[in-house]
């Protein structure tokens, strides 16, 4: 009766524990729809874009890096999905190299961030240039500036008078715009109450000295509010760094240990 029993248990006993084994599924399974929703919303921002005029002065197409970094998401929770449902060591192996590269390579950016900060700034106002330069022609520079300048509350990269760079806002005389000496209306500060957006509430905000200017704008540059935002939301930008890296460890550590598992019980059969 014990050797009976004993032999159930021998057969019914399995190295590999279900709930790392699910736990791994379910985890590559929510960020396989997630890359899924990114590779949607890379599609859908292509062909809006293929239907307006402006002109696209990116290097890359946001549209298709979005594209690129959900189909590269959607292979690597593929495997981790098959892989922890089929238990395929193969395909375990892939996910957790491919989770492993993609935390170095974040890790490797961060660090030089840090401490090539300054090339960093310098880098992040050549971008923020480009995209006052070309305010006008590319619709996503335009939406990504409005974006910065209202939430940040700033105007320009180092200061309001930044958008003589813009030919339409360039404030020398020979300029024939309309918009001469102005500044975007999402610089300009909300008035309480107002129903209708006033886009015409930066014209001559140029011409204005920053006390002037205050008075209905954000005179500060993007670059000082984004270090003063930085500084004082320290705890926030560890919490998002955090969150960041802790599926990713995460995935590797479950992976790993259900690769292990999956060979033991290979062992124990052969």
């Amino acid at each position: 009766m014990d050797r009976k029993l004993n032999l159930n248990r021998a057969e019914t006993f399995s190295f590999v524990n279900p709930w790392i084994r699910y736990f791994l599924f379910f985890f590559s399974f929510l960020f396989w729809v997630f890359s899924l929703l990114i590779v949607a919303i890379g599609v859908y921002a292509k062909v809006q874009k293929a239907t307006d005029t402006v002109r696209d002065t990116f290097l890359i197409d946001p549209a298709v890096i979005l594209i690129v970094v959900g189909v590269v998401m959607f292979f690597i929770t593929f495997c981790g999905c098959i892989g922890a449902l089929r238990e395929n060591i193969r395909l375990l192996k892939t996910f957790s190299f491919s989770l492993t590269l993609v935390f170095l390579t974040q890790l490797a950016i961060a660090i030089l961030g840090f401490f090539y900060s300054d090339q960093t700034r310098d880098a992040l106002g050549k971008f923020v240039k480009k995209a006052i330069v070309h305010y006008r022609d590319d619709l996503d520079l335009q939406n990504l500036m409005d974006y910065i300048q209202k939430e940040f509350k700033c105007c320009g990269w180092n200061n309001y008078t930044d958008w003589s760079w813009n030919l339409y806002f360039n404030c020398t005389h020979e300029n024939p715009s309309s918009e001469r000496c102005a500044v975007p209306y999402s610089c300009c500060t909300p008035v309480p109450g107002e129903a209708v957006i006033n886009t015409m509430c930066g014209f001559g905000a140029q011409t204005q000295n920053y006390l002037e200017a205050n008075k209905s704008i954000y005179p500060v540059g993007c670059a000082d509010r984004a270090v003063m935002w930085i500084e004082s939301h320290l705890l926030l930008v560890g919490a998002l760094a955090l969150g960041l890296a802790l599926p990713q460890i995460a995935g590797i550590v479950l992976s790993q240990i259900l690769i292990s598992q999956i060979q033991d019980e290979i062992t124990s059969v052969l």
